[in-house]
């Protein structure tokens, strides 16, 4: 078989992104979208301070979708141990973020908004996760949320008896920047990247996931209150007590 020679490689290997603004010198998109400062903000308790006692390979092992929750409600402090593993920064510069999760090119293209049902010290709602400060924004307070949210994901109701339900928006031009239109195929992977990291960390807390596929599109974005477009629900998934 004739090898593909150096020439032929250097040529070729860039140029799926020849479509991309970075090549392109067009300034980076900011590593997380800006909010109201208006409204409150609630500090999460240190991640580190959750201790685990489950191994890795066990809780590869055990994981399994879970469907039926306890009336058990979740900490502040295992919620902030959950967001941590998903989606915590561990470095931040202007271009891009090394959180505890894997991204193609460290774009992390997810904000991470969470439906509260049953958290010690949270009110029901809608909250988004604000991963370089790790805390908590309130973006609206609501006793019927959970009702509202199973309607979205077509009457699933394990929705609605969960402790936290975590909606995945993506922001794709923080990967298409870097990578063209190639940059949709990498935040699907990332994605999935994510929600495994959800479902193990929540096995050493005793805890339970069921990744969701199934909702209506234009109506989880319009509970979330975003324009479908430059931003959009890529995934979501259900998290309660065994």
């Amino acid at each position: 078989m004739k090898s593909i020679g150096k020439e032929f490689v250097e040529k070729t290997k860039y140029e799926y992104l020849e479509d991309d603004d970075y090549r392109k010198g067009f300034p980076p998109p900011p590593v997380e979208l800006e909010y109201d400062k208006t409204k409150r903000k609630i500090d999460l308790p240190d991640p580190k301070n959750i201790k685990v006692d489950m191994g890795l390979v066990e809780a590869i092992e055990k994981r399994r979708s879970l469907r039926r929750y306890s009336e058990k409600p979740i900490s502040l402090a295992e919620l902030s141990y959950l967001l941590w593993c998903t989606q915590g920064v561990i470095r931040s510069s202007k271009v891009a973020t090394l959180r505890n999760v894997a991204s193609a090119g460290s774009r992390h293209a997810f904000e991470t908004y969470i439906m509260v049902n049953n958290v010690d010290k949270l009110e029901p709602g809608i909250y988004r996760y604000l991963a370089l400060e790790h805390k908590l924004l309130v973006v609206r307070l609501d006793p019927n949320i959970a009702e509202k949210a199973v309607k979205v994901c077509y009457g699933q109701q394990n929705v609605g008896e969960s402790a936290v339900t975590f909606f995945w928006v993506a922001v794709p031009y923080r990967t298409t920047y870097r990578y063209g239109e190639r940059g949709y195929r990498y935040i699907y992977l990332d994605a999935g990247h994510v929600c495994q990291n959800l479902y193990l960390s929540a096995e050493g807390i005793n805890c339970g996931v069921c990744a969701i596929g199934a909702y209506c599109d234009d109506e989880a974005n319009e509970f979330l209150n975003i324009d479908g477009e430059e931003q959009f629900v890529i995934y979501i998934a259900a998290l309660g007590k065994r």
